[in-house]
């Protein structure tokens, strides 16, 4: 079972930047590439990228694109995600997800971290 763990959230003020961390509990060789995710209230999640685990192929979804930057490290098992600019509308859980070769959907999934962000 792949366990993921988020950390790095809490409050900053408009304009801060933040970065969190996403460790991976397993050995990541069958592990196709990571994704962060987030959800605020109300809203429907929202897919921020991913990028793969064997090289290093990133997507960075439009609305973040220039503030956000999603690396890894794979001797740390980790991935990271570089917010800076931010905004209060970037309030929200964020969360990692992976999934394996050969799957079509982020099947394993953190508990989250908050970030919130004041004005």
């Amino acid at each position: 079972q792949v366990q993921l763990v988020e950390s790095g959230g809490g409050l900053a003020q408009a304009g801060d930047s933040l970065r969190l961390s996403c460790t991976i509990s397993e050995r990541t060789f069958s592990i196709y590439d990571l994704a962060w995710f987030r959800q605020a209230p109300g809203k429907e999640r929202e897919f921020l990228g991913r990028i793969t685990w064997s090289g290093s192929t990133t997507v960075h979804a439009d609305s973040v694109m220039g503030r956000f930057t999603i690396s890894k490290d794979n001797a740390k098992n980790s991935v990271y995600l570089q917010m800076n600019s931010l905004k209060p509308e970037d309030t929200a859980v964020y969360y990692c997800a992976t999934r394996r070769s050969g799957d079509r959907q982020f099947g394993y999934r953190g508990q989250g971290t908050q970030v919130t962000v004041s004005s």
